[in-house]
């Protein structure tokens, strides 16, 4: 087969996975903060961390500090992952070539891509709650029947919400960009005017709740351990999918600063906030309604405050659109273009991620009643883990932060072509770690080490490949 010049073959890749231009690298640390911010404040990320603070059996000064370590270390991670992006321009499937073969890099973007579209179709289904709640509200309408567990009102706003993602990509990224500048900071106020309502209807009891959460008189030493680990772990998987293709975004920033700057915003200072309003939250709805509520669509319709309800069901869905905008429907669209690159177009991987986001965002309740919230995100995260230490492995110690980019770009021979487009070496650490870590999750004498199903299997991939590939590859 003829070899195609790189000019030629970045023409082709069209705008999913062609590297950007200078003058498209705009994006400052407030932008990259807005992706953690939109990330953090999505209703499932609402939902997971208040899960995290009443369902580990530790108390809640162990679950915030939990909270923060993982803040700290994801910030360390994709700082790591996405410095090839902002260095080169490139996105994460192109990134992946240089260690898994140019014809091998489908198999992790795919992979990246399946968990992105399932990721899709549940945050649709997460922003279609807060829709649902906005129509009740102005119509007082109760929804009708019930079908596959959804009323006539729940499927409208589902079908809504799935078309209004349509729209908002089809007018590209900085529509999707100027999205997320206006939906993350509001959220912050919305949270914080439910606080102050359940603080009222609390008469002044909502400190009082939150305490007996920090409070856990029959904790030991070992136990609260053994949560803080867990809840780290969750929480790290939970970001799993954004560390492995943080190029994705990386690649649009300004600088190397503009993105450390922003990751340190975005992730342990934003989690520090997000967590403490999460817990107030939580806590007062204890307080007020006598159970521990982790929906804040749930808590903010038994207000019975319509203004409340409308501005934060607006908000919600803002912030919940906002980030499956960028941590699903960009890797997911990356990804799906990334298995014919040159004929399928960015416009084309949307409409293929948006029909496959429909279905599973319609199963997503029968699929949350079968496995729960953490085994979920943990077994996501653990699949994707060995992806990221051999990216890692290969970028920094292997090629010693040195890509050839036109060589990337070259599918059909280049130093990233393996012979036959395929590094076996990547693929065996990949097999071999992710078995192990996947086992950690559901094999019960393998439970002790849930908590580590991330750390695991990016360091044994990491290993592996690096034992196998050291001194035999070059840049």
């Amino acid at each position: 087969m003829a070899v195609m010049t790189a000019t030629e073959d970045l023409a082709g890749d069209e705008d999913a996975l062609r590297p950007t231009e200078p003058h498209e690298k705009t994006w400052g640390w407030f932008a990259i903060f807005n992706v953690w911010a939109n990330d953090v404040q999505s209703l499932f990320g609402y939902s997971l961390v208040a899960s995290l603070f009443i369902g580990y059996g530790v108390s809640g000064w162990t679950a915030f500090a939990a909270l923060i370590a993982a803040g700290l270390f994801v910030m360390f991670l994709v700082n790591l992952s996405g410095a090839a992006g902002e260095k080169y321009g490139i996105p994460y499937p192109v990134f992946a070539r240089a260690s898994m073969g140019t014809a091998g890099a489908k198999l992790p973007a795919i992979l990246r891509a399946i968990v992105a579209v399932f990721w899709y179709g549940v945050q649709v289904y997460f922003a279609s709650t807060a829709l649902a709640l906005l129509i009740r509200l102005i119509t007082g309408a109760s929804g009708g029947g019930e079908f596959l567990g959804m009323t006539g009102i729940d499927w409208l706003s589902f079908l809504i919400v799935w078309a209004f993602h349509i729209v908002i990509f089809w007018r590209g990224m900085t529509w999707v960009a100027t999205f997320l500048n206006i939906a993350g900071p509001f959220v912050y106020a919305v949270m914080i005017g439910l606080v102050a309502v359940l603080w009222v209807k609390s008469d002044g009891q909502l400190l009082q709740q939150a305490a007996t959460i920090f409070a856990n008189p029959d904790g030991t030493w070992g136990t609260e351990f053994a949560g803080f680990i867990a809840i780290v772990g969750t929480m790290i998987a939970y970001f799993a999918a954004v560390m492995i293709n943080f190029s994705d975004f990386s690649r649009y920033a300004k600088s190397k600063d503009a993105m450390v700057k922003g990751n340190l915003a975005g992730l342990p200072l934003n989690m520090i906030l997000f967590s403490a309003l999460a817990l107030l939250t939580t806590a007062g709805a204890a307080a007020v309604y006598g159970e521990q509520i982790i929906n804040p669509t749930e808590i903010v319709e038994r207000t019975d405050s319509v203004l409340l309800g409308v501005i934060a069901a607006i908000t919600f869905f803002a912030a919940t659109v906002g980030i499956n905008l960028v941590a699903n429907f960009i890797p997911a669209v990356n990804g799906i273009a990334n298995l014919a690159p040159g004929r399928i177009s960015f416009r084309q991987a949307g409409i293929v991620t948006s029909v496959f986001a429909l279905v599973i965002g319609g199963l997503w309740t029968a699929v949350i009643s079968s496995i729960g919230i953490s085994g979920f995100v943990n077994t996501l995260g653990a699949t994707l883990a060995p992806l990221y230490g051999i990216l890692v492995v290969d970028y920094y110690l292997i090629r010693k932060q040195v890509l050839n980019r036109d060589d990337l770009y070259n599918m059909d021979g280049g130093v990233y072509h393996y012979g036959n487009g395929w590094n076996q070496h990547a693929l065996l650490a990949f097999g071999i770690a992710a078995v192990f870590s996947v086992a950690t999750v559901w094999v019960p004498v393998l439970e002790q080490l849930q908590g580590y199903a991330w750390v695991i299997g990016a360091l044994l991939g990491g290993g592996i490949y690096y034992q196998r590939c050291k001194g035999t590859l070059a840049g």
